[in-house]
């Protein structure tokens, strides 16, 4: 019987191959965003060797390719965050307050240039930048004022924060501390991914190794006292905006995250002490399958690499949890109501693909910070996708689909490629400091371009239906520069009122403790407590640790 069906199938095809050859084709290029071949149709052939309890498993189950959890949307939705931040600390918790009484379920921090960087608001080189990409917070006093009338044990917070994390983090759990809130309370997650600031975003501090130090001291500490908090966000995100392929995005923020995992094992700790606090944020592009493929991928990869290479014991170890956001990169000036459009496909994809929080762009974030308008519609696009369109009502629908394993698999494979590569390269540091990941992101980008360029591919509106007088014009967030102003003195008082008797004792041991092998996350808590700066605790570090100049790459 199975031989006959199998003969019949055989034939079947056969006979359709012979007639799509004999079809005319349009003159597109059948590729993914990524460049990677598309086939025309896809058969059991291309997932004969696919076997159920191997690759897929249930929801819930090892390698979790179909899921983390065993009811994933059953059970609760994903997180609907919002990427906010503008202005003064009053006027980013106005935001926070607006968008918490339209449902969102989560607050994600943009912080502005001179925080990320490391500068207080009143540092020469924050001229002109203070909370205009993202809110300024200078010490515990913005913190206060930034979660105002927020119970931060039943809100969990993302930070998006990397090379300053562990102050800004300290500054987080001094404010709940203020509250009565317990360090164990609290739950969120700082990004802490400085690995992929050399590789891609470019906002670091401190050299490689140093930073290395702080980022398993935060993982020790929060291990000990803050259980609920996610310790590193493993940051696909970035490595994508700057231009990479959807496999360089999967490979190069896993080998990262399998970097942190050695990084802490080195520093002596057990890997499940660590571990199940990991999460992973991953970029939502346009190409809608190859998307869903690259997130169960990932989770098929981290749960065998941890469970066979670095023998996790705790099942919540294998769990690759991962925030998503739409593709910032996609967005476009010209008609930006079509970046509506392009958001909710992107976030459908997320939500297909298994995201456990989800960020979805507005669509004048092109052109400046989101307007409320902008971004109530941006928080609409989710709710709907939860509450309307039934995606949510059976888990990994797509799974069994000839095309999505295949791809699935092929995502996986691809990505392994590139860990032998950067394997043979030393490891991630290494390559860092060879360029490797610097190159294959810049080759990736500049192919795309070309491809957009000679209309190979299509941007709708930018190289595709064009309309020669933009009809749209929509209203914009502009931020005042008496932000700046009410900024610079905001940290000027701060320095006036506080104990500069205690500031002082406290930097300088932490500038001791720098010099040593102590944790640092302590320290810089009670410099926290004290109400020195982002700034000063920064210099007190760099006279240690000193700051990191990227080579040149060619």
């Amino acid at each position: 019987m199975k031989e006959e069906k199998d003969r019949q199938y055989s034939k079947a095809k056969e006979k359709f191959l012979e007639t799509f050859e004999g079809c005319s084709a349009q003159d597109i290029d059948f590729t993914t965003v990524s460049a990677e071949p598309v086939e025309p149709l896809y058969t059991p052939d291309d997932a004969e060797d696919l076997d159920y309890t191997r690759d897929l498993g249930f929801p819930g189950q090892y390698p979790f390719t179909r899921g983390v959890y065993p009811t994933m949307y059953r059970g609760r939705f994903w997180t609907m965050r919002q990427f906010s931040g503008f202005g003064t600390p009053r006027d980013t918790n106005e935001r926070y307050h607006f968008l918490l009484d339209h449902g969102q379920t989560g607050l994600s921090v943009a912080f502005d240039m001179p925080t990320i960087m490391g500068y207080d608001s009143d540092h020469l080189r924050s001229l002109g930048e203070v909370g205009k990409c993202g809110v300024a917070i200078d010490s515990l006093r913005d913190m206060e004022i930034l979660f105002d009338g927020i119970d931060l044990s039943k809100i969990t917070t993302s930070m998006t924060i990397n090379a300053p994390a562990s102050i800004l983090l300290a500054f987080y759990l001094c404010t709940g501390d203020k509250k009565g809130i317990g360090f164990d309370e609290m739950g969120g997650t700082i990004q802490n991914d400085i690995l992929k600031e050399y590789i891609a975003q470019k906002s670091w501090i401190f050299p490689p190794e140093p930073s290395m130090r702080i980022i398993t001291d935060i993982l020790a500490f929060c291990s000990d006292h803050v259980p609920k908090w996610n310790t590193i966000s493993i940051s696909g995100y970035h490595i994508r905006e700057a231009g990479s392929t959807a496999v360089q995005e999967l490979a190069f923020t896993l080998a990262d995250g399998f970097a942190y995992v050695e990084a802490g094992i080195a520093a002596g700790l057990d890997v499940d002490s660590f571990a199940p606090r990991l999460s992973h944020f991953f970029n939502a592009h346009l190409d809608f399958f190859e998307e869903i493929a690259k997130y169960r991928a990932a989770r098929r990869i981290w749960a065998k690499r941890m469970k066979h290479k670095y023998g996790a014991k705790d099942p919540r170890s294998l769990l690759l949890r991962f925030h998503t956001q739409t593709a910032g990169c996609t967005l476009t000036a010209q008609q930006p109501e079509n970046n509506i459009v392009r958001t909710a496909f992107q976030a459908l994809s997320a939500v297909l693909g298994g995201t456990q929080s989800l960020h979805t762009n507005s669509m004048d974030e092109t052109l400046a910070l989101p307007s409320e308008k902008a971004v109530r519609i941006a928080l609409r696009t989710q709710q709907l996708i939860a509450e309307e369109t039934g995606v949510i009502n059976t888990i990994d629908p797509l799974a069994g689909s000839y095309f999505i394993e295949a791809k699935t698999r092929e995502m996986e494979e691809k990505a392994e490629d590139y860990f032998r590569r950067i394997d043979e390269l030393g490891g991630v540091v290494k390559a860092i400091e060879k360029g490797f990941f610097q190159k294959e992101i810049g080759r990736a980008a500049y192919e795309y371009q070309k491809a957009v360029e000679k209309r190979r591919k299509t941007i709708v509106g930018v190289n595709k239906f064009q309309l020669e007088k933009e009809e749209i014009e929509i209203p914009l967030l502009k931020i005042d520069e008496q932000v700046e102003i009410d900024q610079r003195n905001a940290v000027r008082n701060v320095r006036e009122e506080r104990d500069n008797d205690k500031v002082s004792r406290e930097l300088e041991r932490l500038k001791v403790a720098a010099a040593g092998n102590d944790n640092l996350m302590p320290l810089i808590l009670e410099c926290a407590r004290c109400y020195c700066t982002e700034g000063e605790i920064i210099g007190v570090l760099k006279e240690i640790f000193g700051e990191y100049e990227e080579p040149p790459f060619f």
